[in-house]
């Protein structure tokens, strides 16, 4: 969907975005590609450096809103991630900053709860569990990184949801898959790579 140029312009401008947050100053003007335009969904993701724990992560699965303005919702939101403490201007040399543009989620079709697994790729989807009004969702660098099988991602997006973790065995819960385009800095304000997330198969 994106290139590497305009992953590595998510990034930048999610890092902008953050530090003029959280300083209270206003936001730089930025010059978006003409691909930002188009209603995407997006997640922002703050992870400490160099542990690699997570900081804070909010974002949209869905293609509510051009992708330049959800971008920039998305990194002012993960400053405040309920979850978190808000972060702090000294913590900026000390965090990496990724960004996940996403496709829309579609509904995995399943005449038997049990085929979901079978429906699922790791490295390629990640899910959403929507079961009454709980929802869940886990990107699929999540799994990845994990390294869960199809079952256990599962289990963790119900938890995820506020769920028991085997809900997605019940009829009346409905599994999305959405795949996505991660790219994140290497270091605080450095390199910007693409992650890969395929995973070898036996």
């Amino acid at each position: 969907m994106y290139s590497d140029r305009e992953g590595e312009f998510a990034v930048r401008t999610a890092r902008k975005v953050i530090e003029a947050h959280v300083k209270g100053e206003s936001l730089p003007d930025f010059d978006f590609p003409e691909s930002f335009d188009r209603p995407s969904g997006v997640f922002t993701t703050i992870n400490t450096y160099p542990e690699l724990q997570l900081r804070g992560c909010i974002g949209y699965p869905g293609p509510y809103f051009p992708l330049k303005e959800a971008l920039v919702k998305s990194a002012i939101e993960a400053t405040h991630d309920p979850r978190f403490y808000p972060l702090g201007p000294e913590e900026f040399d000390h965090i990496v900053v990724e960004v996940s543009l996403l496709t829309p989620p579609r509904l995995i079709a399943a005449k038997n709860p049990r085929e979901y697994p079978k429906k699922i790729e790791i490295g390629r989807d990640g899910l959403i569990v929507q079961n009454g009004f709980a929802r869940g969702l886990l990107l699929p660098q999540v799994a990845v990184e994990e390294k869960w099988d199809a079952e256990e991602f599962l289990r963790y997006t119900c938890m995820k949801a506020g769920l028991h973790r085997n809900c997605w065995k019940d009829k009346k819960t409905r599994i999305f898959s959405f795949s996505g385009e991660v790219f994140t800095e290497e270091t605080p304000r450095g390199d910007v790579r693409r992650k890969e997330l395929a995973v070898e198969k036996d």
